[in-house]
C-alpha cells in the first residue's frame, strides 16, 4: 500500500497568500510607476521548478532550497510578467545546472568512462514542439540546445523540404550545437572538485564489489546497494513547469545521469513523454498541462510518467489523479513488476481560464494547481509568480516509517494569476 503526505491547500486561502492585496491599485490611468515596476497591472505567470528526486540531507537543504529559489526569482525579475513559456523554462534550467549541487550540465556525474554526458529536453504546450538532447558532451547548459534545436524547428522545413531534427545525441548534438553558435565547454571544465571526488569513491566501491562472491545472493546486495546510491543524491535531475497568463504552458528537464553509467546511456530527461510534457488545453482536454520528472531514467521511460501525468490531471480532482497515476502507472506499473523499488518524482501544474466580474471592471484570471509527488526520500521544489515579491521553497519527504521506492508522497497548491480585460 502506498501512503502519502500533504494535502492541497485551500482555494481560498492560497489564493489569498499567490495574488497580491489589491491588483487594481495601480490603474492603467497611473503614470507614476516606478522604473522597477513598468509592467502590466496583473498580468504575470507562474513557475514551478525542482532540484531533483534523490536525497536531500539536512545539511545541504539550505543549498538546495537556494537552488530553485534562485531559478524562480531570477526568471521573474528577467521575465517580469511577460513570461514567455518555453523562454523561462529553458532559463530556469540555465540557472540551475550552474549549480554544483544538482546533476545537470557542468558538475554531473561522471560515467564508468569518466566522462560528463547529459541530457536535456523541453517541450512547448502551444506549438507541441519538443527539443531534446541525449549523451550530449563538452556543453556546459545542454538546455540551451534543446531550446535552440525546438526554436529551429518552429521555424519549418529545411532546404529541399527536409524535417528539421527535434532529438540529436552524442557527437552530432555537440556539432549542431556549435555550428549554431552554443560555445563548447572544455571537458577537464565540465568535472567539479565534488563530481570528480565522487567519481573517485563510486570507482573503488566498483572495484570491490568485483572481488566480491558473484552468488546470486551477493549480486542481488549488490544491486540493492548500487539503487542506495542512487536513491540518495545521484537523481538530482532539474526541471521547471511554467504558464502564462494566457493559459500557454512548457516544461523542461535537465540532467547528467545516473552515477557510473556506461557511456552513451540516454535517460528520461531526453526522451519524449518521460522527462517533460506541455500540452495546451484543446479538443477534449479541459486543461493545460505540464510536467517535468526525477528519477531513476530507466523507470521513468518504462512508464513514459511525464506524459502520463499529463494525461491523469484532466480530470476533476487533480491531486486524487496524480496520486492514482503514480501508484498505478509508476509504483505498481506492469512494465516495472521486476523491480524491488520504483523510484521517480514529478512536478504537475495544470490551469484553466476563470472570469470573475467586478462591479467596476472584469477581471480575467488562470486559475493554476500545482501538484509534487515523488517516490524517492525527498524532493526539493520552489515555486513562485510573478507578481510575488519571492519565492516559495520547500523539501518534500516521505512519510516516517515508509519504504522509498514502494510509497509516495504528494502535496501542492493553487495559485490565482489575474489581469484586466479591456
Amino acid at each position: 500500500m502506498s501512503s502519502y503526505a500533504g494535502v492541497m491547500e485551500s482555494l481560498m486561502n492560497s489564493a489569498e497568500e499567490q495574488q497580491p492585496s489589491s491588483p487594481l491599485a495601480n490603474s492603467r490611468s497611473n503614470k507614476q510607476e516606478s522604473s522597477e515596476s513598468q509592467k502590466p497591472n496583473g498580468v504575470c505567470g507562474f513557475v514551478l521548478v525542482h532540484a531533483g528526486a534523490g536525497y536531500h540531507s539536512e545539511s545541504k537543504a539550505k543549498e538546495y532550497k537556494h537552488v530553485c529559489k534562485r531559478a524562480c526569482q531570477r526568471v521573474c525579475s528577467l521575465y517580469g510578467c511577460y513570461l514567455q513559456t518555453n523562454n523561462v523554462t529553458f532559463y530556469c534550467l540555465f540557472t540551475q545546472c550552474d549549480s554544483p549541487f544538482t546533476n545537470a550540465g557542468m558538475g554531473s556525474n561522471l560515467n564508468l568512462s569518466g566522462e560528463i554526458e547529459c541530457d536535456a529536453s523541453i517541450m512547448d504546450g502551444k506549438s507541441l514542439h519538443y527539443g531534446a538532447v541525449g549523451a550530449i558532451r563538452g556543453i556546459k547548459n545542454p538546455v540551451l540546445v534543446a531550446n535552440r534545436l525546438l526554436s529551429e524547428a518552429q521555424k519549418g522545413k529545411l532546404s529541399a523540404g527536409r524535417i528539421p531534427p527535434c532529438f540529436l545525441v552524442g557527437r552530432g548534438a555537440h556539432d549542431w550545437a556549435v555550428s549554431h553558435g552554443i560555445p563548447p565547454c572544455p571537458s577537464e571544465k565540465m568535472a567539479t572538485k565534488f563530481s570528480l571526488s565522487a567519481y573517485k569513491r563510486n570507482k573503488r566501491k566498483m572495484e570491490l564489489a568485483e572481488k566480491m562472491d558473484s552468488g546470486h545472493n551477493q549480486t542481488k546486495k549488490r544491486r540493492q546497494s548500487s539503487e542506495n546510491e542512487n536513491g540518495s543524491g545521484c537523481l538530482d535531475t532539474v526541471g521547471a513547469v511554467v504558464v502564462d497568463l494566457e493559459g500557454n504552458v512548457a516544461a523542461a528537464v535537465s540532467s547528467g545521469g545516473l552515477a557510473m553509467k556506461h557511456a552513451g546511456r540516454v535517460g528520461q530527461a531526453a526522451h519524449y513523454g518521460c522527462g517533460c510534457w506541455a500540452e495546451n488545453a484543446r479538443n477534449m482536454n479541459p486543461y493545460s498541462t505540464a510536467v517535468s520528472t526525477s528519477g531513476c531514467g530507466e523507470h521513468l521511460i518504462r512508464t513514459m510518467l511525464a506524459r502520463e501525468c499529463s494525461a491523469a490531471v484532466q480530470s476533476e480532482d487533480a491531486h486524487q489523479a496524480l496520486l492514482e497515476a503514480m501508484q498505478n502507472k509508476f509504483i505498481s506499473s506492469p512494465f516495472l513488476a521486476s523491480e524491488d523499488r520504483v523510484l521517480g518524482g514529478v512536478i504537475v501544474l495544470r490551469c484553466c481560464r476563470c472570469v470573475e466580474n467586478q462591479p467596476s471592471q472584469n477581471i480575467q484570471g488562470i486559475l493554476v494547481e500545482f501538484l509534487w509527488s515523488h517516490t524517492t526520500e525527498s524532493m526539493c521544489v520552489g515555486y513562485m509568480s510573478a507578481q510575488d515579491s519571492k519565492a516559495k521553497t520547500h523539501i518534500s519527504r516521505l512519510p516516517p516509517g515508509t519504504v522509498p521506492g514502494q510509497s509516495l508522497a504528494i502535496e501542492g497548491g493553487v495559485c490565482r494569476l489575474m489581469s484586466v480585460v479591456e
